[in-house]
């Protein structure tokens, strides 16, 4: 007769132990476990359906073509810091916005994500401590406060607040600086064309923010991955706008992260960059980035096509792209607000994503993040014949602190813009019938 013995395996690492999937993710993943035939609009993650750029997508469909470093089906390392074309394409693409690139440095990355990683550990305190911290604007992009806990960095913060017209309050110069005495920050964070909240930030705002930077001896990173997508008439801003004639002793402290993912619509190349002003830096980051070989070859092959598109070329589809989200963001916003008088939501100012604020028509002790897990795992509303649930992400895992006296996150949720436009029409009518169901059923 047989014994059967109970196996036990070792015991997880405390990260791994209190590790739960990332704020863009958890709808999909519970969805994924319904057992139901219901159709899903996720716009919890950024993962856009639009085309990627021509000139990328002709090399995607000819990687035997002659120019090709692929002929033969082989795949070689790069060289770590990426191909030199590949480099020239970010620098380009910059310059294509107005900026000048002399005497800036680029490597190429496995996507935004890694050389978020990698900025942070160039310029915080060692892993474990609380010493210089990266500053951040609440609410700020999942991943920055997701990749600090995995390589143990610190993050503080200063928070702006959504308004009920639907604008956000940033915070002080004052606020700021008193934050920056108190914690003693090794770099600020500007995302300019704002992940969450779709707020564009000026150039003049940048400039008050570099100065804060020089006078504080602080390293000052702006994440552009949405360059050029903004709804204003205002000239695009960037940290490569802000230079010593503006701002006397930002030069050598300027760090931008890039990628691939949004503005060119290759979320799955895998392709970013982290682009600098400073010699040192970025030879430091190379050879931090040695330990991962290479970024992705076949991704910086497809994406270093735009190295040969004319300045105009690549304005012309900057404005492409702007013309297509512009109507797209007004339109979902406004039928929202008709729908759900009292709602808030976010005004269009840039970048692909709205928040949407339930407080003013929530009953007391709405979690939207249990409204989320009922999308996701059993609400359903019946659209064109179908039973179609609606799937966001919880403004929870946006936000780096959770030290507010007002929990904000409560009652938010972020829409992102990447389903069709045919679908992206259908949001308001299935959010506010999950809404009105789940607050029916709500005790």
């Amino acid at each position: 007769m047989r014994t059967s013995h109970l196996l036990s395996t070792p015991a997880l690492s405390e990260h791994f132990s209190f590790r739960v999937p990332s704020a863009i993710r958890i709808a999909q993943i519970e969805y994924m476990k319904r057992q139901d035939e219901v159709d899903e609009i996720n716009t919890a993650i950024g993962n856009v359906t639009l085309p990627v750029h021509p000139a990328m997508k002709e090399r995607m469909f000819n990687l035997n073509g002659p120019d090709s470093p692929f002929q033969g089906g082989v795949v070689k390392y790069t060289s770590t810091v990426g191909r030199e074309e590949t480099i020239r394409a970010f620098l380009h693409i910059i310059a294509a916005s107005g900026f000048s690139t002399e005497k800036l440095y680029a490597q190429v990355t496995d996507g935004g994500s890694m050389a978020i990683e990698l900025a942070l550990l160039g310029v915080c305190g060692p892993a474990g401590s609380d010493e210089k911290p990266l500053l951040v604007i609440d609410s700020v992009y999942a991943n920055y406060s997701l990749i600090a806990q995995r390589i143990g960095r610190k993050i503080v913060s200063v928070s702006r607040h959504l308004r009920e017209d639907g604008t956000f309050s940033l915070p002080d110069r004052d606020e700021i600086e008193h934050i920056i005495l108190e914690h003693n920050p090794g770099a600020l964070l500007v995302i300019p064309y704002d992940n969450p909240t779709g707020q564009f930030t000026d150039q003049e705002t940048i400039c008050m923010l570099a100065a804060l930077c020089v006078k504080h001896d602080m390293w000052m990173i702006s994440d552009e991955a949405y360059r050029e997508i903004y709804y204003s008439d205002e000239a695009p801003a960037s940290i490569w706008g802000v230079t010593d004639s503006t701002v006397a002793g930002i030069e050598g402290r300027r760090i931008s992260i890039e990628s691939a993912s949004k503005v060119w619509n290759a979320c799955g190349l895998r392709i970013g960059a982290l682009v600098t002003d400073s010699p040192e830096f970025h030879e430091k980051s190379v050879a931090e980035y040695t330990l991962n070989l290479c970024p992705n070859a076949i991704g910086q092959y497809i994406f270093g096509a735009l190295a040969h598109v004319s300045h105009e070329g690549l304005q012309m589809w900057f404005k492409e792209q702007r013309e297509y989200y512009r109507p797209l963001l007004s339109a979902v916003r406004r039928d929202l607000l008709e729908l759900l008088p009292g709602i808030i939501v976010s005004n269009p100012e840039a970048s692909i994503y709205s928040v949407v604020d339930v407080r003013n028509i929530a009953k007391p002790g709405f979690d939207a993040e249990y409204f989320i897990m009922y999308c996701a795992q059993e609400g359903k509303v019946r659209v064109n014949g179908k039973n179609t649930t609606l799937l966001v992400a919880p403004m929870a895992g946006f936000y780096s602190t959770q030290s507010l006296k007002i929990p904000l996150w409560k009652t938010q949720m972020r829409i992102a813009y990447v389903e069709t436009p045919d679908r992206m029409k259908c949001v308001p009518h299935i959010f506010s019938e999950l809404f009105r169901q789940y607050e029916t059923g709500r005790l």
